[in-house]
């Protein structure tokens, strides 16, 4: 029985603050945790297993111990020849330009891994990776500001790594997503695989981001305009676009759609547009007609984010006193809601063309702070030497 098809899998590593680390996997991973846990290893939140080697001597003792423990179980003992991914996720967020913070998951179970598949906005070996590779941990670097990465360990490969990104909030169907970016792959040490994220990997991202933004925010125009153009034809001529007569209460019905496609369209194109003019400041003089398109627009936005927030609060309220919801009630504050997105969806729809034109004039700026020398950290230890009777790891 192998390592990979074994039911049940131990993989030790070697962290600088914790000792020895412990990541349980497979099918029948509960064996494996039942192993480390007879043994005297500690579960900690992130679901690893950890060993402190202050006493060396106790820490071998227990080692050969596991590996007989291990073996009970039909547990299979693998001795990794990496640093633990937690500590070199953190040494890279500590080298990241701003406030970037590190954290690990573990797979456990390989369905655990295949919920990732979807979240990943990625075009290039990550995705792949996290498909056909199995991959019990990995760690998540995020800079709390909306941009996360997944960092795993490269398969295949002995010490390099793969670094990519998360689809951001407000994207959906990101799985072969036309404009994800491609993950790269960086080096284990900390200074290096930092400056090759910042270098390469981010502006790429912030790039890709802000083309998926003007896709999203263009789609949704052409659609509202669509819908609001027809039937704005159809009130003004009385008439079906067949030109058979308007039956008798069709247009409140409606406008109660086009309202619905609206407040459904428009929560996620208008992040995406405040974020595109919060990042994008003009590269150049901007046209007088265009200038004010902008200004309408940015007014707009602030107004639609107004209705957004009292809609959110409402619904709060009405989950905090259900009785307080009542059908009456409900239809009134939807009517009054739509009555105030109304004009911001038209004046989206008249001067959208504008921002657009703009947005794809320029770059988004960068939301992380100025690159500069991170945090000091003590040099990685070594990898993790083999226990008593083990097999000696390959290099």
């Amino acid at each position: 029985m192998t390592s990979t098809n074994a039911p049940a899998q131990i993989t030790l590593s070697f962290s600088r603050s914790a000792g020895i680390v412990a990541v349980a996997a497979g099918e029948k991973y509960p064996w494996a945790q039942t192993a480390l846990e007879a043994t005297g290893f500690q579960r900690r939140q992130d679901g690893t297993y950890t060993l402190p080697i202050e006493d060396p001597q106790a820490a071998q003792a227990t080692m050969a111990e596991l590996l007989r423990t291990a073996d009970r179980h039909q547990s299979v003992v693998k001795i990794s020849g990496r640093t633990f991914i937690g500590d070199v996720a953190e040494g890279i967020a500590a080298q990241l330009p701003g406030q970037w913070s590190a954290t690990v998951d573990v797979y456990s179970h390989p369905v655990w891994q295949e919920d990732l598949v979807p979240l990943l906005w990625d075009a290039g070996e990550l995705a792949q990776a996290v498909r056909t590779a199995r991959i019990p941990c990995a760690a998540v670097l995020n800079d709390g500001a909306g941009t996360e990465l997944l960092l795993i360990e490269r398969p295949g490969h002995r010490q390099d790594y793969l670094v990519g990104a998360f689809a951001p909030e407000g994207f959906d169907d990101n799985y072969e997503e036309p404009h994800a970016p491609s993950s790269i792959v960086i080096p284990g040490a900390a200074q290096p695989a930092a400056q090759a994220i910042t270098e390469r990997f981010l502006p790429a991202y912030q790039q890709a981001v802000h083309a998926r933004r003007i896709a999203d925010i263009a789609s949704t125009l052409e659609r509202l305009r669509e819908e609001y153009q027809t039937w704005e034809a159809i009130k003004a001529s009385g008439r079906y676009s067949d030109g058979s007569p308007l039956m008798a209460g069709v247009l409140p019905g409606a406008e109660e759609a086009f309202a619905n496609l609206s407040w459904n369209a428009f929560g996620d194109t208008l992040r995406h547009a405040l974020a595109v003019l919060e990042r994008c400041p003009p590269a150049g003089p901007v046209a007088p007609q265009d200038a004010a398109a902008l200004d309408r627009l940015a007014g707009a936005l602030a107004r639609g984010e107004e209705v957004l927030a009292d809609w959110d609060a409402l619904q709060e309220d009405w989950r905090r006193t259900p009785r307080a919801l009542t059908v009456g009630s409900y239809i009134d504050a939807k009517a009054e809601r739509d009555a105030r997105l109304r004009p911001v969806i038209e004046t989206w729809l008249a001067d959208g063309d504008a921002f657009l034109r703009h947005a794809r004039a320029v770059t988004p700026v960068s939301t992380s702070a100025p690159s500069g020398q991170g945090r000091t950290l003590p040099a990685l230890p070594p990898a993790l030497p083999a226990p008593p009777g083990s097999a000696p790891v390959r290099r």
